[in-house]
């Protein structure tokens, strides 16, 4: 085992020194895993996730995971974790596409059972014909599952969310699953620089015993944790405990947003929050918005980018407040069923200021020029005066 010293979490994400160093977004993975005191990896590996995957079992060999393997499939992986973080230790897993579909059964599992599991899904397509590509359509389907999700833009935010998801879900009140996600390739194969805390310092061990779901050992046996099914009672009562327990989920995943924002920072980063137009968006596509943004200013129309970070819990506050303000609000996504317009559109009101779009999908880039072109076709359509600083020229170009 590397020779590593125990600090703080607040030591590691905001007081140690930073060096910078050139990493694609599956390398900021491994260096996020090196600096958490894991004790158990299972994975399996999935394109554009197989990368990480590889990195985890180097990590193994040096020390840095206590216990490593391979499952046979991603269904496998997902209930070896499951069983894995039963036992009491810190577990850490990672998929994409076709292994999140194959595995999904285990995802609201895990919320259900209270595993602060956290899991890495580097999003790309499913459909057929068959994919490799880029897209993040996965991310609206776990948004139900009941574990909370972070979205990330780039290598930098991959690595810091990955670290700061360990301590969000082991707090004793929230005890959750967390996925980190990411948009495949954009940011798993993306050299970036990437600031790092030292290397010779972990975030301290998981403490099991503030799990609130009694943990499974040879002193603390299966039936200790499940007690009788509730299947074998009367429908009353299963239908009860179910409702409860699936309510409760939920309460945890409200009473998660303190911790966020305590290491995560506000759920909502807003440039120009003062704009009568505002992209708002996550992930990649916030990339995109941003340089399409500051070249939208500079020919005069007045917009701005909300960048939203967080999906579940979604920040109901955070968005309302960022769209009070904006005549118009432009959702660019990568994915064919524009679920974060559908979030967005479920929390403001005025859903007449809400266009969904433009969409990029199956493997396609977003490139900035495309959002600067629909942007000014919208804005044209609706009328010249919106967002608009000066007369706009060529508003169709």
């Amino acid at each position: 085992m590397p020779a590593q010293k125990i600090v703080s979490p607040e030591r590691i994400f905001f007081e140690a020194p930073r060096e910078k160093k050139f990493l694609i977004g599956n390398e900021a993975v491994g260096e996020a895993i090196k600096r958490a005191n894991v004790d158990v990896v299972v994975v399996y590996p999935v394109t554009p996730q197989s990368e990480a995957a590889h990195v985890m079992g180097d990590l193994y060999a040096q020390g840095y995971i206590k216990d490593y393997y391979r499952g046979e499939d991603e269904f496998n992986v997902m209930s070896a974790v499951a069983g894995a973080a039963m036992g009491g230790v810190r577990v850490f897993t990672a998929t994409c596409g076709p292994g999140t579909l194959r595995a999904f059964e285990m995802f609201p599992c895990w919320a259900g059972e209270r595993l602060p599991i956290v899991c890495a899904f580097m999003t790309r397509g499913v459909n057929a014909p068959l994919t490799i590509q880029p897209d993040n359509i996965e991310i609206g389907w776990l948004a139900d599952t009941g574990m909370l999700i972070f979205h990330a833009e780039d290598p930098q935010e991959f690595f810091d969310m990955i670290l700061k998801a360990f301590i969000v879900a082991e707090q004793p009140d929230v005890h959750l699953p967390v996925g980190v996600c990411v948009d495949g390739f954009f940011v798993t194969h993306t050299r970036e620089i990437v600031e790092l805390p030292p290397e010779d310092e972990a975030l301290p061990p998981y403490d099991p015993s503030v799990s609130p779901v009694v943990t499974m050992d040879m002193e603390t046996v299966p039936v200790r944790h499940m007690k009788d099914p509730f299947v074998m009672k009367s429908n009353y009562i299963s239908y009860n405990a179910h409702a409860s327990w699936q309510q409760e989920v939920r309460a945890a995943a409200e009473r998660s947003r303190k911790y966020i924002a305590k290491y995560l920072g506000s759920s909502v980063e807003v440039i120009h929050p003062e704009a009568e137009v505002l992209f708002m968006t996550s992930g990649t596509a916030a990339a995109q918005a941003r340089v399409a943004m500051e070249r939208l200013r500079e020919e005069g129309i007045d917009i701005g980018l909300a960048k939203i970070k967080v999906i579940r819990p979604f920040p109901d506050q955070e968005v309302i407040a960022a769209a009070a303000r904006a005549r118009t609000i432009i959702v660019p996504e990568h994915n064919i069923t524009g679920w974060l317009a559908r979030e967005i559109k479920s929390r403001v009101s005025d859903n007449a200021k809400i266009f969904g779009g433009p969409r990029v999908f199956g493997g396609m880039t977003m490139p900035p020029e495309v959002i600067v072109t629909e942007t000014k076709k919208l804005l044209a359509e609706r009328g010249g005066h919106l967002g608009l600083t000066r007369p706009l020229v060529a508003a169709r170009g």
